[in-house]
């Protein structure tokens, strides 16, 4: 059973649940919140106006270079954000393994 009431997911975890829950219809966003993708992983850039166009429960997991200014601002996205669900990405494109595959 995938937690989505937690404020952080490790990279494991998030593809784990990225294929969990896209198997079952709710799409799983990795937010750039830096203007600095990450390589090997498909991600969105910060962007409220389009992030707000996706659908009700749709997963925003938000990163920048540590984890830690995502993890503070979790309040702010979801206020922003109230019919999604908001996660920051623990370690940040900092602890990104490219190799890793679930």
């Amino acid at each position: 059973m995938i937690d989505l009431s937690r404020d952080e997911w490790t990279q494991e975890e998030f593809l784990r649940a990225k294929k969990e829950l896209e198997r079952q219809g709710r799409q799983v966003l990795l937010v750039d919140t830096i203007a600095r993708p990450i390589e090997g992983a498909e991600t969105v850039l910060y962007n409220p106006f389009e992030l707000k166009a996706h659908a009700e429960g749709t997963v925003l997991v938000f990163y920048c270079d540590t984890g830690k200014e995502t993890r503070e601002r979790l309040p702010e996205f979801r206020k922003k954000f109230p019919d999604k669900i908001c996660i920051s990405l623990r370690g940040g494109r900092g602890y990104w393994r490219k190799l890793l595959r679930i």
